[in-house]
């Protein structure tokens, strides 16, 4: 069936959405780096965001049918406690 004009298709809807999902990611890393998390979350709750994220990009890269991002050592999202 055709793409409808001014309707976005879903594909299109899929790499919006994963792309917000990487940007969460990555503020969340520089949160981590900068150290700044420790203004908002104690070390289980940004825990928890983190993994909450992570998650939430995969989902979206299996969505958009990308493959699943390779771990590249320590990324910076793992806070110490």
């Amino acid at each position: 069936m055709p793409a409808l004009p001014g309707v976005p298709r879903f594909d299109d809807l899929v790499r919006r959405w994963l792309e917000l999902a990487e940007r969460r990611l990555n503020y969340f890393s520089e949160l981590y780096r900068c150290g700044r998390w420790r203004r908002y979350y104690t070390p289980e709750q940004f825990a928890d965001r983190v993994v909450a994220v992570m998650k939430s990009v995969a989902v979206w890269r299996e969505l958009a049918g990308k493959p699943p991002a390779e771990p590249s050592g320590d990324n910076g999202t793992r806070p110490s406690a």
